[in-house]
Order: structure tokens, then C-alpha cells, then sequence
């Protein structure tokens, strides 16, 4: 039997991302409000309507929508291929993704990688990549093996497909973002590709498992790819395209964004090119300057200092928060609070102490780290 993955609240969570005119902001708006997905589509249209954001025409489609069959048979189809369905409150949703405005409430994930993997990377690219791009993108991945860092891309043909099957290769996690949902694939021909994924890494998406592949997805989609992340790297771009949105999205996140530079006669280079022209992404020539830029040695330092004099005087709520931030180097508070055992009360009071004692920091969106 497959184990069991479902969320009490999984039937209305699924319903109210397929209720017409509700998108990821509203529908995380409700769920804030009103705590459960079951108690907004029991709520009255008086009620809902009150809600910013919501008005009159949302709360009469929320009141309206019938089609709970459809979402029966989408847990049917969880249940029978072993997908997870995570919540936005859920501890395995990736908490670097909670940073995006507007992320997903709902993910449908299969695979074994840790979302919350200490460091995460995307990588993106053109499909119709040159040996230049291939050759860059299969350097750094060999290059970060000592990071170990997991792999974010998007399964497309050419840079996507290089990075996945380079993460693999080096023995890296890896994991896809889907435009679709996860009753099909796309590209078709990456089917042997995926399945390997599924053994170190996985495939990621918001869509439910009937939803095709759609060239408006695709945008869409990027958000994840850049949210879900420590930082994107653009390998080989012309100046529009997928890649150039997701570097945007990136920014737009306040995530870091490198970027490989071309010749200035090289139309798949002209988009880095233009990025780091105009101050959209740091110049990028190996992994030492991504490893530099996002201070990865400096974290090390600074954890190997923390586990000297600094953990002695440490009480035990303490020394638990302390032990898993340098495991996951950062974390949502809900998932301190569901993790460390202790009362919501007593982690409030240990966080305080840390930050006072300048051994952590609190970032946007509730986020703890280790200070480096």
C-alpha cells in the first residue's frame, strides 16, 4: 500500500485552487484568514465577500463551485502513484519559496530530495543551447559536488536537460518543475530522465494531475523555479525567453541572480550579456564566485565557530533551534515551531536569546538563519 501523504484539509485545498478567479494570493488570503480551506467554502458569501482582495465576484465564485468529485478522484490519483500533496504550512514545503508573494498554497512533489536542502540552486538556460552552454553548465555542477548543493530546473530540451543529467551524473539531487500536472510529461522524450530523477531528486509542480502542458504555463511556472531557490544562474540566453523571466521573477524575490557572459557577437549570450550590463545579474566566470557570492565559506567558518565555546552556555531549546539551523541553515518559524518539540511559547523566547546573543538572524517571511 502506498504510504499515506494526504493532508486532513486536502479535498477543500485542492478545490479552492481550482475555483475560477481565485489565484495563489487570494487563495492564501483566505486560507490566513479563515485558518482551513473546508471553512472558506463553508463561510458565507457576506463573510467572504469582506475579505481585501475577495469582493463580491470571488466570494459568489467560491459559493458556487460544485465540483468536489473532480477533486476526490485528484486524492484517488495521489494515493495510487505515492505523490505528496504539500501545503503552504507544511513542513516539507520549501520554505525558500514562502519568500514569493505569490507562491503556490498547494505542490504536488514525487521523488526522495530534500526541498529544504541546505543549498539550492536553479539553473536555467536556452533549448536550443551551443556547446559553450553545455560545456559551462557541466563545469559548475562538477565544480559544486563539494557544495553539495541540489539542482533546480525546469526539464526542458537543452540547458535544462544538461543540468539535470549533469546533477545525476555527480551524484547531486536534482529536481524538476512542471508546467503540467503530473499525470503526463513534457517534453515526452525526457521520460527516461525523469524516472531517474525520481531516485535522486524529483518532480515538482502546482498543477493537478490532468493539467496539460501549455505555453502559459510556462511563465507561470518560473516563479517556482526562481523562488524555490538560493539563487538562479542564467547560463545561455537570448535577450527574451523563459530564462530572461525567471532571472526577473528572481530579482523580483530579492533572490541572487549570476549569469554567464558570451561574446558580444553571440546571440545565445546577448541575454546574460544584457544582464550583467544592466545590473540584473553578477558576472559569473566559475563556481569559486558563486561560492563567494552567496558566502557559503563564510557560513562554514562561522557554523564551525558556533559549535565551540558558543554552544556551552545554550539551554536546551536552544541548543535544539542551534542544531537544526545548521542542518537546513534556514527555517520558516512554523517549521521550528513543528519541529524542535518544544512549546511555540519556549522557541519564541530561545529565538529572542539567540538573536540577542548574535547567533541567528531573522530574515523576511519569518525566516531564522545562522548569522555568518
Amino acid at each position: 500500500m502506498v504510504k499515506n501523504y494526504l493532508h486532513p484539509d486536502l479535498l477543500h485545498l485542492i478545490s479552492l485552487t481550482r475555483v475560477p478567479l481565485v489565484g495563489p494570493i487570494h487563495a492564501r488570503t483566505l486560507l490566513q484568514h479563515f485558518g482551513s480551506a473546508e471553512a472558506v467554502f463553508t463561510s458565507s458569501i457576506s463573510v467572504l465577500e469582506k475579505i481585501e482582495g475577495i469582493g463580491k465576484i470571488r466570494a459568489r465564485s467560491i459559493k458556487s463551485f460544485r465540483d468536489f468529485n473532480a477533486s476526490e478522484k485528484e486524492i484517488a490519483f495521489l494515493q495510487r502513484y505515492g505523490v505528496r500533496a504539500i501545503s503552504f504550512r507544511d513542513p516539507e514545503y520549501p520554505q525558500r519559496l514562502l519568500l514569493a508573494y505569490d507562491a503556490p498554497v498547494l505542490l504536488f512533489y514525487k521523488g526522495n530530495a530534500n526541498l529544504n536542502a541546505a543549498r539550492v540552486i536553479s539553473i536555467v538556460g536556452t533549448r536550443r543551447n551551443s556547446e559553450y552552454g553545455k560545456q559551462i553548465t557541466e563545469k559548475i555542477i562538477q565544480d559544486l559536488v563539494p557544495y553539495d548543493v541540489m539542482i533546480i530546473s525546469g526539464l526542458a530540451f537543452g540547458i535544462d536537460a544538461i543540468a539535470h543529467k549533469s546533477a545525476l551524473k555527480q551524484g547531486l539531487s536534482t529536481v524538476a518543475v512542471l508546467a503540467h500536472g503530473l499525470a503526463s510529461l513534457y517534453p515526452p522524450e525526457h521520460g527516461q530522465l525523469s524516472k531517474q530523477m525520481l531516485g535522486q531528486g524529483g518532480l515538482i509542480t502546482e498543477y493537478i494531475s490532468h493539467v496539460k502542458a501549455d505555453k502559459h504555463h510556462f511563465p507561470v511556472r518560473n516563479r517556482i523555479v526562481a523562488g524555490i531557490s538560493d539563487c538562479t544562474l542564467v547560463m545561455e540566453t537570448a535577450v527574451k525567453g523563459g530564462s530572461m523571466i525567471t532571472a526577473d521573477l528572481a530579482n523580483g524575490y530579492h533572490k541572487e541572480v549570476f549569469a554567464f557572459p558570451g561574446r558580444t557577437t553571440d546571440f545565445k549570450s546577448a541575454g546574460c550579456n544584457w544582464l550583467i550590463r544592466n545590473n540584473q545579474a553578477t558576472l559569473l566566470e566559475n563556481a569559486l564566485d558563486l561560492v563567494k557570492g552567496m558566502g557559503w565559506e563564510e557560513r562554514k567558518e562561522a557554523r564551525e565557530k558556533i559549535q565551540g565555546d558558543l554552544f556551552i552556555n545554550l539551554t536546551e531549546v536552544e541548543q535544539r533551534i542551534m542544531d537544526l539551523l545548521k542542518e537546513r541553515e534556514q527555517m520558516h518559524i512554523d517549521v521550528i515551531n513543528a519541529t524542535t518539540g518544544f512549546p511555540n511559547s519556549r522557541n519564541a523566547g530561545a529565538l529572542l536569546e539567540l538573536e540577542m546573543r548574535d547567533l541567528i538572524c531573522s530574515m523576511p517571511g519569518r525566516i531564522y538563519r545562522l548569522k555568518a
